[in-house]
């Protein structure tokens, strides 16, 4: 499954609604809109959001530029067709397994970082590892601490049957001699979907550079994709911004956001140096004298 956002959103930045955009706008599909009255009324009581973790992939392009990868999901898909998104998903009940080898910070270190239990921090560690090998083929683990997947091609077949469910991750990396490199990770942002939203999930947003060796894609080599993905392209965040404002590309407002942080980045290092403070981003769908606008929480702060 491809990064959780904010559903029923598809706005460019800029455009009226979304993130950075002038004056409230609306931005908000009709569906939301009664269902935002149906809340502000109290005829609706919101979903519970369900955890889920992305990952941010991050390289320096031909020309040095940081460039960060982009699925285009399926025009198929019921919810945010065709939207350019981060690798991710929901967490599983499995991604919680304390059998998973580490080799990085520990669930206590992540909990302290993301201010949750350490069993919910060990499950969105795992969950935002296997998601981006589901969704891009990239593999954050290794031998050991120092060691690290050097060819992603050779897991295509294995990354195939996660997809379909005929092998679990731990499988995975139990064939193969592999431990999860969670040093690689650096904690971004936490999204939460607005309360109107009739699918609702809290996402925490991860950022990690493209291993030496491996490559980032949309399908399995040499087998079909069973997943939820059309394409995948790597794109400045500058470019990426810009082509959502022509309309060439959907951007739902976590992702543009996230890219507006990036963009302010010159190289991958000084991204992953950073020590944000993740606190809760919800965006919330206002209703005010009968029209409703979406209101979009204030940017992440860095850690002192």
């Amino acid at each position: 499954m491809s990064e959780p956002e904010v559903e029923g959103f598809t706005r460019a930045p800029g455009a009226p609604g979304a993130p950075g955009a002038p004056g409230p706008g609306s931005g908000v599909p009709r569906v939301l809109a009664e269902r935002a009255r149906d809340l502000s009324d109290g005829r609706l009581t919101p979903a519970v959001p369900r955890d889920a973790a992305t990952v941010i992939l991050l390289r320096h392009g031909s020309g040095s530029d940081v460039e960060a990868f982009l699925l285009r999901r399926t025009a198929e898909l019921e919810f945010a067709p065709g939207a350019c998104v981060f690798p991710g998903g929901s967490v599983d009940e499995r991604d919680a397994d304390p059998g998973t080898g580490w080799a990085g910070p520990g669930p206590e270190d992540f909990a302290a970082r993301l201010d949750v239990p350490q069993e919910r921090a060990r499950a969105l560690v795992c969950a935002a590892i296997r998601e981006t090998f589901e969704e891009s083929g990239v593999l954050l683990a290794g031998p050991d601490g120092a060691g690290l997947v050097s060819d992603s091609a050779v897991l295509a077949a294995d990354r195939h049957a996660l997809l379909t469910g005929t092998m679990s991750f731990g499988e995975v990396l139990s064939r193969h001699g592999l431990v999860l490199r969670t040093d690689l990770l650096t904690p971004w942002a936490r999204w939460i979907t607005p309360e109107v939203s009739p699918r609702r999930f809290d996402t925490w947003f991860f950022a990690a550079a493209l291993p030496a060796g491996q490559t980032a894609t949309a399908a399995p080599e040499g087998h079909a994709d069973p997943g939820e993905s059309e394409s995948g392209a790597w794109l400045r965040p500058a470019a990426a911004l810009e082509d959502a404002e022509a309309g060439r590309i959907t951007l739902l407002p976590p992702t543009a956001v996230t890219l507006r942080e990036l963009s302010a980045h010159q190289d991958v290092d000084g991204i992953l140096a950073r020590r944000m403070t993740i606190t809760p981003r919800l965006p919330r769908v206002i209703v005010e004298d009968g029209k409703v606008r979406l209101s979009m929480p204030p940017l992440g702060e860095e850690r002192p």
